[in-house]
């Protein structure tokens, strides 16, 4: 069973439950192992069509690859990394996420894959990280994917003083904050991973 990427763009937010976790596991090439029914209820896709395609299968076109190549980047170092993501669904909608990577073993200890964990971001998150990406995809579309890149990063340097990855995850919580969609202080772990292994109401 080969899935395609849906055609049709259509500008409006699938309805899902925000409070679940999605769950997903990949081989080291991105191809899916698992997915949970969090994962199916938001993509729109079925697990048995899931399995087994490419997780691109859900990378919506508003997003600029220089997002996905600092992702890949990441874990052949083998550290965990965040991004926020607007992904694709099976009728051609969108949800906006935050991901937190696992890096899974094999008995010998070579990397297997990953485990991919995503909950909702706050509307305010998006509403900042949107315009940034926008302005990404513009230069990737007109200059080229390497010149994306350079403004990425020089964008980071100058103006925000931060790696991406800490730039989401500061970002994440501060808005999150004001919505009171994070618990208590004390029950923060570093790298939020307290947050993507539960749930909440």
């Amino acid at each position: 069973m080969n899935i395609t990427t849906p055609v049709n763009i259509v500008n409006e937010e699938v309805k899902w439950n925000k409070n679940k976790t999605i769950v997903s596991k990949t081989d080291t090439f991105g191809t899916i192992l698992y997915a949970n029914d969090v994962f199916s209820e938001a993509s729109e896709f079925s697990t048995l069509e899931l399995i087994g395609e490419p997780h691109n299968i859900i990378r919506h076109p508003d997003m600029p690859k220089v997002a996905f190549k600092l992702l890949w980047e990441a874990l052949k170092r083998e550290e965990n990394f965040h991004a926020i993501v607007k992904n694709l669904t099976k009728s051609g909608k969108y949800y906006w996420v935050i991901t937190d990577f696992t890096i899974d073993r094999d008995e010998d200890g070579h990397i297997s894959g990953y485990t991919a964990r995503r909950k909702s971001v706050p509307q305010s998150v998006v509403d900042k990280i949107e315009p940034l990406y926008k302005t990404l995809l513009d230069i990737e579309k007109t200059k080229g994917e390497k010149v994306s890149e350079m403004y990425f990063h020089a964008y980071l340097n100058e103006e925000i003083g931060k790696s991406y990855d800490e730039f989401v995850v500061d970002l994440f919580e501060e808005e999150s904050k004001k919505e009171k969609k994070i618990l208590d202080k004390a029950k923060r772990i570093k790298g939020l991973q307290w947050f993507f292994f539960s749930d909440y109401e």
